[in-house]
């Protein structure tokens, strides 16, 4: 039987669609960065109403060798006004559905809303890295990103992928030691608390020498060390992160031998979590983006955790973060920000706990702020807010605390705090074999 020409056309479309090279915009709309947009791909004006401002791209300042971030210009303003339960309808289409169930779940639950700042700002190297890049990244399907070096990858995107992979390569210094404490904290309030620390080396966002991104290029090598309680202490696990593929090993001291761990991934729990936070929601979200469909549902204003310095500062005690059901609401700062939506949906013959995601992701930092993560019935089940600070001394934007909250158990989670120990430091320099697994044993802390 003879097939027509038409059908061969639609047939080798479908085999090659997954691997076709997506992104690159026009010479044309790039003019745009620097200008209308910022570098970074937002919008430099601000609303009509003038509820959110004009960019105001902060200067750097301060010590790389660790000091807990804070500005000044905004350290007394007070609330303009707070959502609770009983005002709700007046705010609710600038909430997402993690915050509206909150209010929902919890009549103590509340958002202080402050005026807002569009400080963000990274070192020029990153922004006009960032500028090139525009005209030249592409995407082979969704886990290759290809001739993009340093700066955001696609600052004017046109797919929820491209969004994400802004997200996961976003400047934070050539190298950093931070601690990275956590918490369970059970309805009543009560927690037990982790102490990690983590290190890591840049190499597609180091300035000095950026790796380009290309298949098998490594982009960030991580060894994550815990230190406390201590059944768990000396725990050591080393990742490589690679362009489409990532490589790690973990050392226990309980069984005293390295082993590769390709469970260091997706929505297998992060170890000593109790199952409270998977390796994916790791930074908000890190690793592979091809198990999901990821569609880019554009921009919305929205109320989100926003210059949330005091809440990550060195005045705030791990007793204070944790209350009975949720966070201490009168902690966090909530601005009013433009915020791109992506949806992820879990693709066909591939599997995770969460059915359906979404993310919402912050204009100017391209930092993943909030994320509802859905079940195989379309329930909400885990809510995911990060707290997001501006890191001044190194000209980057991270997020700090995050939150997860679990709506099956009432228990939520806290990581990435730092209140009551060092900042983070991003003066350290590792060398290569630094993050070899052959090293673990060997690197036991004191």
């Amino acid at each position: 039987m003879r097939v027509g020409t038409a059908s061969v056309t639609a047939a080798v479309l479908l085999l090659v669609l997954p691997h076709v090279a997506f992104a690159k915009v026009s010479a044309q709309e790039a003019a745009k960065l620097g200008k209308e947009l910022t570098p970074m791909g937002s919008e430099r004006a601000g609303n009509k109403d003038g509820t959110i401002p004009e960019w105001k791209p902060a200067a750097q300042r301060g010590s790389l060798t660790g000091e807990f971030s804070t500005n000044p210009e905004i350290d007394g303003e007070k609330p303009l006004f707070t959502i609770t339960r009983a005002n709700l309808a007046q705010y609710v289409e600038r909430l997402d559905a993690g915050h509206k169930h909150l209010f929902e779940l919890y009549p103590t639950y509340k958002m202080n809303v402050y005026p807002s700042h569009r400080f963000v700002n990274y070192p020029d190297a990153v922004l006009k890295a960032t500028i090139a890049n525009a005209t030249t990244a592409e995407l082979q399907g969704v886990d290759v990103l290809t001739n993009a070096t340093l700066g955001f990858p696609f600052p004017i995107p046109k797919s929820g992928a491209e969004v994400v992979w802004n997200h996961r390569l976003r400047y934070a210094g050539d190298g950093i030691r931070r601690f990275n404490n956590q918490m369970i904290v059970q309805p009543s309030g009560e927690y037990v608390l982790t102490k990690i620390v983590e290190e890591a080396k840049f190499y597609y966002g180091a300035i000095k020498n950026p790796v380009q991104a290309g298949p098998g290029s490594v982009m960030i090598k991580i060894a994550s060390q815990t230190l406390a309680p201590p059944r768990l202490a000396g725990t050591l696990i080393i990742a490589h992160e690679r362009d489409g593929s990532r490589d790690a090993w973990l050392y226990s001291p309980g069984i005293k031998r390295i082993r590769r761990a390709p469970t260091v991934c997706c929505d297998n729990p992060y170890e000593g979590t109790d199952g409270m936070e998977f390796y994916d929601q790791v930074a908000m979200f890190n690793g592979t983006l091809e198990r999901y469909d990821w569609k880019l549902l554009g921009k919305r204003e929205m109320y989100i955790a926003y210059d949330s310095s005091k809440i990550s500062g060195n005045t705030i005690k791990f007793k204070d973060l944790a209350h009975a059901n949720h966070l201490n609401q009168d902690l966090p700062r909530y601005e009013l920000h433009r915020i791109w939506v992506v949806e992820g949906d879990l693709r066909p013959g591939t599997n995770h706990t969460f059915n359906r995601r979404v993310f919402y992701v912050d204009e100017d930092s391209w930092s993943i702020v909030a994320s509802e993560d859905y079940d195989a019935h379309g329930q909400l089940y885990e809510y995911q807010e990060g707290h997001l600070q501006i890191g001044y001394n190194v000209l980057s934007a991270g997020t700090s605390p995050e939150v997860i909250y679990h709506f099956d158990s009432g228990r939520y989670f806290i990581t990435a705090m730092a209140n009551e120990d060092k900042p983070v430091d991003f003066s350290v320099h590792f060398d290569d074999s630094y993050f070899e697994p052959q090293g673990m044993e060997a690197r036991q802390r004191r």
